[in-house]
């Protein structure tokens, strides 16, 4: 049984009931989101829905960094069955969102079916009376802790740079930090010249504001229908802004937006209906500076508590020859830039009613335009930095400059454009005969897209559905579709394919022998099996290109002829890659649909993939181009089971969904390696590859004797490897899958109650058998030079520490790119538990009595509580930091916010 509300079966483009369909596909209701006070809606669908899984590495206002996986794959979105944008609606306008997984859902879909599709169903009219709905919410946000909240402060960072300099065979006295300013750091005596400046706080707010307003109605009668929304969102950023500084514009990293949709349904006779879709979007994006908000944090990564002073003390801003920008500066005085985005899409529908021909036939046709634009303003302006040299404790100090203040400059420029128009023509039919009954579609569609100052990107083709069910016992299912892109060599440049599915299920529950079992409400068993596309091919990489390559000298005279050079090696025979779909299922519902039970296994075969071969030759003297060789197959189960208790006053529910999946290389062309272990085919694809490593060398005696990468002399405190082939030296011939190979694990859990007005509800998200590498900034010190270090670093070698230490002896030279051939190299050491468990939402609500609200002529009024990221147990990696955002970017907020939905 699906744990969904019977007004949300309708898919893509077929109406087949759920129990009368076999296809793979999971929805939940927009009601469910509206409360979570976010700007994108796919961060409130994490652990919502089984298969897919939403992960999000950024808290910036609407820069939120997130992603969505359905099976393994970047899911395909559809807005009322057309494709589109995965952030072009607001979270308000939404009614369902479905998952489809398997062939049968998505044969239709063609060259672009293989990923799976989120479908997204807009809220429409009724026929009913008007209704009026205000909802007002209003929230704080707090930063969650990552990397940059634990920054080493300026005492223990010298001390540990001293340290690493000697390690490094080089003078701390002449190249680090001298005894009386490590002292001066550690008694806080003079914070001009021995600064301790904690970055993060320096610029990082407590908390910040996040509002959201919504407006909405909706009604309609045997003649017109429509829902008409409007919503404001604004989501102020978390840097820090300055009294003392004066500008009149805001250089905080904030987001507004404004959007509105309209859909009207209209029956302009008894067998003529149209509808037209009208969404537009106003959202203005701000930051601090040219370089923008990112470049902030990469600062406070890179930039020590000890560096430089905010200010020095005649009030300019500190900084020195290695550290000329000073962070506060950029966060307040190198202007703003702001993004104005303006989104229009409009969908238009006929539709007739063909029953005087035969019952239950239809013809449709639709068209959709949809343009999107945005235009960067920037405000910027350079600032000065100054390092006082002399002078120190005197009345004349003496400062040395860097860079210039220098007026704003102001410019502008379009930092992306796109539009794009659908066409398409369908037919229906749908009537039952009997025992025996028939749903079918047949359609053609064109999808054209122009992206900035690219050609064209269409696809188009024929695509049908055609479901039977007899005495809705026994199912069957066909979808195909005949499609293709125009990126390709064939004639015409389209490119087709044929991609079919068959699905046939049985409806268990309506034979005879269990009719009449009052406890068993459905019990369905189903499966799928067909061939999708995946559109992955270049940009027309079938045609050769050639250019200009330098001239070549000849003879004495120095003349020259110029040479002929391909940019690229063409693949002529390029084509789309595609996936072979299995599903298998059993859906049940006991005790009056209270309990609900589904399980699925899935195993997607990826071939024809577009990859590049790995055992290619340099000798060829220019890259190999891609070609469709590549093989991967994608595997696992998912589950969910739900249990709905609904009395008069009271009820509860309880939804679990948990997802097995795994994933295998097949092939992709690898060159034959000289050990089995070096392989990457036959192990998980994106498999971490690098040296096993067996902890760190105590001392000097077990360095003696044991192998160690070639050219290189470790010291006590460095990583060693496991020598695999024995040969008594560590190199590439040592290399080997690293990490877990184990099946990752996601979960979800929504539980809730309600009594006399009262509801309360929580969500939980879980991962399991995920790792994480650390490095560069987001772990490693120093950065090959100064840059900043943490309290994790703190747990170091050292020989006093040698037998408890969990990290190696501090360098200097951190980073493969340095030069540094041993302990920062590809390893197993560097992997570290990822698993988190997150209680994601909690929602605490009371509905007023009616007999209260009606009085003053509200039909009701809600009010509720929100909170959003508030507590999560993780692994010791993170050292209390969030799981995923640990590595020093824009924090992820908690967030708890207040609200009210009233209707009129």
């Amino acid at each position: 049984m699906q744990l969904v509300d019977k007004k949300l079966k309708k898919l893509i483009y077929f109406n087949t009931p759920k129990t009368l369909s076999t296809v793979s596909s999971t929805a939940i209701p927009g009601a469910e989101l509206t409360t979570t006070l976010v700007a994108s809606y796919p961060i409130a669908l994490a652990g919502r829905l089984a298969g897919l899984t939403t992960s999000q590495n950024s808290g910036q206002p609407f820069n939120e960094g997130y992603s969505m996986r359905l099976r393994g794959q970047s899911p395909l979105i559809f807005i009322d069955g057309i494709p589109r944008s995965v952030s072009e609606i607001g979270i308000e306008e939404i009614e369902s969102v479905t998952v489809l997984k398997d062939a049968v859902s998505l044969a239709m879909l063609g060259v672009r079916g293989a990923n799976g599709a989120v479908s997204i169903v807009t809220k429409k009219g009724m026929v009913a009376g008007q209704k009026i709905s205000f909802t007002g919410q209003w929230g704080i946000q707090q930063p969650i802790q990552n990397l940059i909240s634990k920054p080493l402060d300026a005492f223990n960072y010298a001390t540990l740079y001293n340290e690493a300099l000697t390690n490094d065979g080089l003078s701390a006295a002449n190249n680090g930090f001298s005894q009386s300013a490590i002292n001066a750091y550690q008694t806080g005596s003079d914070p001009l010249r021995y600064p301790n400046v904690n970055w993060a706080d320096e610029v990082l707010r407590k908390s910040a504001a996040i509002a959201r307003y919504n407006l909405n109605t909706s009604g309609g009668n045997q003649y017109v229908r429509f829902f008409v929304n409007l919503e404001h969102f604004k989501q102020d950023g978390l840097l820090k802004t300055r009294d003392d500084i004066n500008t009149k514009y805001s250089t905080n990293a904030n987001f507004v937006g404004y959007f509105i949709r309209s859909n009207v349904d209209v029956n302009l006779t008894d067998k003529l209906s149209a509808g037209l879709y009208v969404q537009g979007r106003i959202l203005t994006d701000n930051s601090p500076g040219n370089s923008g908000t990112q470049s902030i944090f990469n600062a406070l990564k890179a930039t020590p508590n000890s560096a430089y002073p905010i200010f020095n003390a005649n009030g300019t801003y500190g900084g020195s020859a290695q550290f000329q920008n000073n962070i506060v500066a950029q966060g307040v005085s190198a202007g703003y830039s702001k993004t104005n985005t303006r989104t229009v899409l409009s969908d238009f529908y006929l539709k007739y009613n063909l029953d005087d021909l035969s019952k239950g036939l239809w013809v449709k046709a639709r068209a959709s335009f949809f343009s999107n634009l945005a235009e960067n303003y920037i405000r910027n302006k350079s600032f000065a930095v100054f390092e006082q040299i002399s002078g120190f404790g005197t009345l004349s100090p003496v400062y040395r400059q860097y860079n210039n203040n220098t007026d704003q400059a102001n410019g502008n420029n379009i930092a992306f454009q796109n539009r794009s128009d659908f066409q398409e023509l369908s037919f229906g039919y749908q009537r039952d005969f009997g025992l025996n009954g028939v749903d079918a579609v047949i359609l053609a569609n064109r999808d054209n897209l122009i992206n900035g100052s690219n050609l064209p990107y269409a696809i188009q083709g024929i695509s049908g559905h055609v479901s039977y069910n007899y005495d809705k016992k026994y199912l069957a299912e066909v979808s195909f579709s005949q499609s293709g892109a125009n990126r390709y060599p064939d004639k015409g440049g389209f490119k087709y394919g044929f991609f079919p599915a068959l699905g046939l299920g049985w409806n268990i529950q309506q034979e005879d022998f269990l009719k009449e079992n009052s406890w068993l409400n459905q019990l369905k068993l189903y499966a799928s099996y067909g061939k999708v596309g995946r559109d992955n091919g270049a940009y027309y990489t079938y045609q050769q290109v050639y250019n200009g390559s330098p001239g070549a000298i000849f003879g004495s005279s120095a003349g020259t002829a110029t040479t002929i050079g391909e940019s690229f090696l063409a693949n002529p025979a390029i084509t789309w890659e595609y996936a072979k779909m299995l599903n298998i299922g059993i859906d049940a519902g006991f005790l009056n649909d209270r309990l609900g039970l589904n399980v699925e296994y899935y195993k997607n075969n990826f071939a024809d993939l577009s990859i590049m071969r790995g055992n290619g030759s340099s000798l060829l003297g220019i890259s190999y181009p891609n070609e469709n060789i590549g093989k991967q197959n994608y595997y696992g189960w998912e589950a969910q089971l739900s249990w709905n208790e609904q009395k008069k006053k009271w009820g509860y529910f309880v939804r679990l969904n948990a997802s097995l999946q795994k994933n295998k290389l097949i092939y992709s062309a690898e060159a034959n390696q000289r050990y089995s272990w070096m392989q990457r085919t036959g192990h998980p694809v994106g498999q971490t590859y690098g040296y096993i490593a067996e902890g760190l060398f105590r001392s000097q005696q077990e360095i003696t004797g044991y192998p160690t990468i070639e050219g290189y002399t470790p010291q006590p405190g460095d990583i060693k490897y496991r020598d695999l082939n024995g040969d008594g030296v560590i190199n590439q011939y040592d290399q080997t899958t690293i990490g877990s190979q184990k099946p990752s694990l996601f979960l979800g859990a929504k539980l809730g109650f309600h009594v006399v007005g009262f509801d309360v509800s929580a969500l939980v998200q879980g991962v399991i058998n995920q790792e994480v590498y650390l490095s560069d900034n987001s772990y490693w010190e120093f950065q090959g030079g100064t840059a900043q270090a943490y309290q994790t670093h703190l747990n170091r070698f050292t020989p006093a520490t040698a037998n408890t230490a969990a990290y190696p002896r501090l360098t200097t030279n951190s980073g493969p790119r340095n030069g540094a051939t041993n302990n920062f190299v590809s390893s197993s050491f560097w992997l570290r538990n990822g698993d988190f468990v997150r209680l994601r939402n909690v929602e605490l609500g009371y509905t007023l009595p009616a007999r209260l609200t009606q009085k003053v002529g509200l039909k009701s009024t809600r009010l509720f509580t929100n909170g959003l990221n508030l507590w999560t147990l993780s692994s010791k990696t993170f050292n209390g930091a969030d799981p995923e955002n640990f590595n020093g970017n824009y924090p992820i907020e908690r967030i708890f916010s207040f609200g009210v939905n009233i209707q009129l």
